[in-house]
């Protein structure tokens, strides 16, 4: 008999040892969650990712402080809600009052054409809905901005807080006079098109300070000067079909 219950009892040992591998097999800690992917939070990061790499890194934009403005301020949320679908598209884009925020490419080849280093201070003709005075903002500290039609500063303005660029300075006037108050600039930057260079903006800027601008009615060519001891050196840089400069610009022709 002793056989045969210390068979018993192997046998009842080996019973509990499986049976509590069972039990840990179907207890078993569950799979991690995976880590959410990039971007997912913005839908639209994806999309701003594509423009960068796709229109402004393959035409030969490589200014790294320009780049990363162009990732980072989000295009859509300086468009109309109706025109948001458009917004990382290769083209303007309406915003209202008749005016559109630039393509992407020219936003970016005008930034990088200014050459700034980070540390300049910044006149921009023409706030728009905001967007090219948020992508200097990413890159220096001090970005001054004049819009002629008050109803779509207003827009510009709460877009600009809304994303939390307060210290670009804006005001509702005509650009064609500049804003003296706070010249002299590093850097000029006009998005809209006189058909001749104002004076006062040549005026307001430093010397060994760069002007970007549209020039021209119908075909309009986009202007680089630089302001020199001596003067100023005019490049053309490419044409381009910008919105007129109203005000004082249009009575000067």
């Amino acid at each position: 008999m002793k056989p045969a219950r210390r068979l018993l009892k192997m046998l009842s040992a080996l019973v509990l040892i499986l049976l509590g591998s069972c039990h840990s097999c179907n207890h078993r800690p569950p799979p991690r969650t995976p880590a959410p992917e990039p971007g997912l939070s913005d839908p639209y990061a994806a999309l701003r990712e594509e423009m960068v790499r796709d229109q402004i890194e393959a035409r030969g934009i490589n200014d790294p402080k320009v780049l990363k403005a162009m990732r980072t301020v989000p295009r859509q949320e300086f468009i109309p809600e109706a025109g948001r679908s458009q917004a990382y598209g290769d083209h303007p884009v309406p915003i209202g009052y008749g005016q559109t925020i630039s393509q992407p490419y020219i936003v970016a080849f005008m930034t990088e054409a200014l050459k700034l280093k980070g540390r300049e201070k910044v006149l921009e003709i023409g706030t728009g809905s905001g967007y090219q005075a948020a992508i200097l903002a990413e890159i220096v500290p001090e970005v001054y901005s004049i819009e002629i039609l008050c109803e779509l500063l207003k827009f510009g303005r709460q877009n600009l807080d809304r994303l939390g660029y307060q210290r670009v300075i804006t005001r509702c006037a005509d650009g064609y006079q500049g804003w003296p108050e706070h010249a002299p600039f590093d850097a000029i930057m006009v998005t809209a098109a006189p058909d001749h260079v104002p004076q006062p903006l040549i005026d307001q800027l430093k010397v060994g300070g760069r002007l970007i601008l549209p020039v021209g009615a119908f075909f309009q060519e986009l202007l680089l000067i630089t302001k020199t001891e001596k003067g100023i050196a005019k490049h053309s840089l490419l044409p381009v079909r910008f919105v007129p400069m109203t005000g004082e610009a249009e009575r000067k022709n």
